[in-house]
């Protein structure tokens, strides 16, 4: 396969081939489990007070005795709290009594994280990098229709420095209609709402070298990501499964497969 080496301006300089990666059968199912791996490990583990509700006096007294257990009072035999005089208090301690402990409190053992295979999760990476390369595919998510995807620009463009000068640029390769849909936030329903927490639509991923300019540039665009080659992650490259618009500087195409090979979860 190969593609078109865009220089700044717009202009085609050259054709390059793809590596490896892009050639490979896109498989949804791999990479729908290689995303819930990734979302798992950003679960935080959650856990109550492990002395709720049992900082009392209640206490249960067994089951053959008399004395503090409300045998033959017409009361429930249940952990009562301690009072003077050998009175009888409120039932403590059981999740059905008020102030009690919770029924199936959280536990911090409770295993949240789903695993997978080293080599399953670089062959769902490569598959996300195979959808990019498939029109079809990335029509689902993405409205323009390219000439060639996923699109190649020159070296340069990790040295730009400025968010409208990175505009100026993902203007002449066409993506920009795209990018002004994910502008208008959408406010998630219920009690979020209330804090005012705006989602923007994924539009384009910018892919470059580590330690590039472009990072600090694209970071002020809505739905516009920029990851370096080595964190690229199967969510970022497909949400939901649905792969998106890529663009990436000619170096980093050059070395995806190297990094696809080093990928771990």
């Amino acid at each position: 396969m190969e593609t078109n080496l865009y220089q700044l301006d717009g202009k085609i300089e050259k054709k390059i081939a793809l590596p490896e990666a892009f050639t490979k059968r896109f498989r949804e199912d791999l990479v729908r489990r290689a995303i819930l791996a990734e979302q798992s490990m950003r679960y935080q583990p959650q856990a109550h007070y492990i002395s709720a509700g049992m900082q009392t006096s209640a206490m249960y007294i067994g089951e053959y005795s008399t004395w503090r257990t409300g045998r033959h009072m017409g009361t429930a035999i249940r952990p009562r709290q301690k009072l003077a005089g050998g009175a009888q208090g409120d039932v403590r301690k059981i999740p059905s009594s008020t102030k009690g402990r919770r029924a199936h409190p959280h536990r911090v053992e409770k295993i949240l994280v789903e695993r997978i295979n080293v080599q399953e999760y670089r062959k769902a990476l490569e598959s996300a990098l195979s959808g990019t390369a498939n029109q079809e595919l990335v029509s689902k998510r993405n409205t323009p229709k390219l000439s060639t995807i996923p699109i190649v620009m020159d070296n340069k463009i990790e040295s730009v420095a400025k968010t409208t000068d990175l505009m100026k640029i993902l203007k002449v390769v066409g993506v920009e209609s795209d990018i002004e849909k994910s502008h208008d936030p959408k406010l998630k329903k219920g009690l979020r709402r209330s804090a005012k927490r705006r989602i923007f639509r994924k539009s384009v991923l910018i892919v470059v070298n580590e330690n590039s300019k472009v990072e600090k540039a694209g970071r002020n665009i809505p739905g516009v990501d920029v990851r370096s080659v080595k964190s690229l992650t199967v969510e970022a490259i497909a949400p939901g499964a649905i792969p998106r618009i890529t663009v990436w500087s000619q170096s980093a195409l050059e070395s995806v497969q190297e990094a696809v090979k080093n990928a771990k979860l």
